[in-house]
């Protein structure tokens, strides 16, 4: 009988001791995402600075999101410079989604009646209101899946977003007057296959603005951080944006003293891929 009671005091004890463990896991796990949600954008920007796809790429890996919120090789850039590598950004998510309009188009139209009716569609039907939410360091995402030949994106509108702080825009098609942006140097990222070259009346309409979107096969929402580069688009979602940095940082800090080394090796210029903080 003492026996029997010592067993059940002591098991007690062991669940108890469990119970306590589980809370203070619990309350860790909650700091760490409070503390992660604390984060405003800057901070998290200057996190992800010089970081490459393939370093976001294994850092996410190692909070174990493998290929989950790593966009389709098809959405890649429309223009590349490797000199200064002005086609590489990172950014916080700013999303929206057009959708295929519905909606009956009177045709033929006069000029003047032309232009008055494409001005309303513009204001009032395939507007762009994500615009006041853009910012410094904002990265524009837009879905525009299904809306057919249809240039969302143009070199205006474009340098327009820039003026107001965007860094880049990714996309699942929908860009159009491409040799000016390229001119420009407005980092784009799209699906070439998808590419538009009609007007947004008549066409698609605003759907939603700063809510989940999908593009590239990769669920994307406001505030997750957008990585850009020759690889491709990753995304990495809020919650993960500091551990997925830490770890990302440590990869290429390592990746730059390697290849350093081997530059100086073969007598190779040194260049900006291989600086190393001090």
């Amino acid at each position: 009988m003492l026996m029997i009671i010592t067993n059940f005091k002591t098991m007690k004890k062991i669940k108890i001791l469990s119970i306590n463990f589980l809370i203070l896991m619990l309350c860790i796990g909650t700091s760490n995402l409070i503390a992660q949600e604390q984060l405003n954008d800057e901070d998290i920007l200057k996190l992800y600075d010089d970081l490459r796809v393939a370093d976001v790429t294994d850092g996410l890996d190692m909070v174990g999101l493998r290929d989950a919120t790593l966009m389709g090789t098809e959405i890649e850039a429309l223009w590349k410079n490797i000199d200064d590598l002005s086609h590489i950004f990172h950014g916080i998510a700013v999303t929206a989604r057009y959708v295929p309009t519905n909606k009956v188009v009177k045709n033929p139209m006069e000029p003047d009646e032309f232009r008055k009716w494409e001005g309303n569609w513009y204001g009032t039907i395939s507007t762009e209101p994500f615009v006041e939410l853009l910012k410094q360091g904002s990265a524009l995402v837009l879905d525009v899946q299904g809306d057919g030949d249809t240039g969302s994106v143009g070199s205006n509108n474009g340098l327009m977003w820039v003026s107001k702080g965007c860094v880049g825009i990714v996309s699942n098609g929908g860009i159009r007057d491409t040799d000016e942006v390229i001119k420009q140097k407005i980092p784009v990222y799209l699906d070439h296959k998808n590419r538009g070259r009609g007007i947004r009346p008549g066409r698609n309409e605003i759907e939603s603005v700063n809510k989940p979107v999908t593009v590239g096969g990769v669920l994307v929402y406001p505030g997750d951080v957008v990585v850009a580069d020759g690889d491709g688009v990753v995304i990495v979602p809020r919650e993960h944006a500091q551990k997925v940095a830490e770890y990302a940082k440590g990869i290429l800090d390592g990746d730059k003293q390697s290849r350093r080394k081997l530059y100086e090796q073969l007598g190779i210029p040194l260049d900006k891929t291989v600086e190393i903080d001090n």
